[in-house]
């Protein structure tokens, strides 16, 4: 098997598949989808994350699902969790 690549963070998403190629700037992408314009240049930036409430407006605008966003926040979340969060103490439990 190859070397796993990190999920990317949405916003990477964001820029370069669908503000770059359609010529919008984050300022624009927030006067259409009614978000902060702060929100979406954090976003752009990979200083923020999707929200459900931001993922909705998204999916709208660009013509995806909310679940689109949300499932890559979930990617990104959990690969920055694993290089993170030591589990190797826990024991599991198991139902007899």
């Amino acid at each position: 098997m190859g070397m796993m690549m990190d999920p990317c963070h949405p916003g990477e998403i964001l820029k370069s598949e669908f503000l770059k190629p359609l010529g919008v700037s984050a300022i624009g992408l927030a006067k259409v989808t009614g978000v902060p314009r702060t929100r979406i240049e954090r976003l752009v930036k990979e200083q923020t994350r999707v929200s459900p409430d931001t993922a909705l407006r998204l999916s709208k605008a660009l013509g995806t699902t909310p679940e689109f966003w949300i499932n890559i926040q979930a990617n990104f979340d959990m690969a920055s969790a694993r290089k993170t969060v030591d589990v190797s103490d826990i024991e599991p439990l198991i139902v007899a």
